[in-house]
């Protein structure tokens, strides 16, 4: 029984290790229990330190998940009075129209952002239909008037009328990041009011609408979308509506996208005062097409694609420019063009009766021609 204190004493001592300092014998006063209780004592330190290291790792968990979830009430109970679900009546059985999000136009969400009625949607729910009925969260029902619709951006506002309505805040959405989290608020499927909650997966992306034009500055998401909710706010944790939820990519898992909040603010802005957005006309059909690599190094052209011109229209400002079939065009004004969507987005409203310039290739040749464009046939018939 004595080898285990030998161990531990000093190497050569002739003392007893039960009683250091003092010579054994049988009057020794016996303290071996200090001695002897050190070792069985701290085995059990490091147990309950680990323990208490695993308690307060599961204290920050809860406490993070409690942060999270104060976050995503926060912001429900904040937005979620503004949001509405909306019920477009088509003229005919078969007048309704379906949405990039798989939604049949006359169903889903909208949402408040002015005291004074006006609601936010999407263009695809409400386009085409002879009246609109809107539901509030609080269960009043009311006839919506449109002010104006885009289906370019996807995007209309709608007007009611009532008291005590509580409009929801536009935040930024140029302050987005990757990994933010958002809160989807809607009326999917007919079950209202529910919220979903995700991140910012990612900014920039780019998605057709079902006008044919490209919408641009998508905000992707993986907080879940279904039928019903296109038109609700996508909300920050400040409570600020960021994106207006607008489709989602029904064969994959949580690919769903809001047009930014930014977007939503001018576009609004812009169907308030007019009722429509303004956009210049060419009067002309392309396609983009891959330059010979040749031409580009010999002419030194910006890009190593162009928009080749398939027809033009009769009477357009193209025609009278003097465009032709089998043009190539490369840059209209001091922008290049690479392709059909580039085009696009250079035809804004400021365009509308001012003189541009269009640099293209005719026969091999590099010409500029002078082009005034006119306002669309399709925005000025809305």
């Amino acid at each position: 029984m004595e080898t285990a204190p030998r161990l531990i004493s000093t190497p050569g001592s002739t003392r007893d290790p039960r009683q250091p300092g003092a010579p054994a014998g049988p009057g020794a006063p016996d303290d071996t229990q200090p001695l002897s209780a050190a070792p069985e004592e701290t085995p059990p330190v490091a147990p309950r330190e680990a323990g208490a290291s695993g308690s307060a790792a599961a204290k920050g968990d809860d406490e993070l998940m409690d942060a999270y979830s104060r976050a995503v009430i926060r912001a429900a109970e904040e937005v979620g009075p503004s949001v509405v679900n909306i019920e477009a009546h088509a003229p005919g059985a078969g007048g309704r129209r379906r949405g990039p999000d798989g939604d049949r136009g006359g169903t889903g969400s909208g949402f408040l952002f002015t005291p004074d009625g006006l609601v936010l949607t999407n263009s695809h729910v409400v386009h085409g239909a002879k009246y609109i009925e809107v539901t509030l969260q609080d269960g009043r029902h009311m006839i919506a008037s449109l002010v104006g619709d885009d289906p370019d951006t996807d995007l209309a506002v709608l007007r009611i009328a009532g008291d005590e309505l509580k409009p929801a805040r536009l935040g930024d959405s140029e302050a987005l990041k990757p990994g933010q989290l958002v809160i989807a608020i809607g009326n999917p499927l007919g079950f209202q009011a529910t919220v979903t909650a995700g991140v910012v997966s990612a900014l920039g992306r780019s998605l057709r609408s079902h006008s044919g034009r490209r919408m641009e500055n998508i905000i992707q998401t993986d907080a879940a979308l279904n039928p019903g909710n296109s038109g609700g706010p996508l909300v920050s944790s400040r409570g600020e509506v960021v994106g207006v939820n607008t489709a989602m990519i029904q064969p994959a898992q949580n690919l769903c996208f809001a047009i930014p909040s930014n977007t939503a603010r001018w576009v609004a802005s812009r169907l308030i005062q007019h009722g429509r957005i303004r956009r210049a006309y060419l009067g002309l059909a392309g396609e983009t097409v891959r330059l010979q690599r040749r031409r580009v190094v010999e002419l030194q052209l910006p890009t190593q694609t162009g928009i080749l011109v398939l027809h033009v229209e009769k009477g357009s400002p193209a025609q009278r420019a003097g465009l032709a079939d089998g043009d190539l065009i490369l840059a209209f004004g001091t922008e290049p063009v690479a392709g059909i969507d580039d085009l696009h987005r250079l035809l804004t409203e400021p365009r509308i009766g001012a003189a541009t310039q269009v640099t293209l290739l005719r026969l091999g040749r590099k010409l500029t021609l002078e082009i005034t464009p006119e306002e669309s046939r399709a925005d000025a018939g809305r």
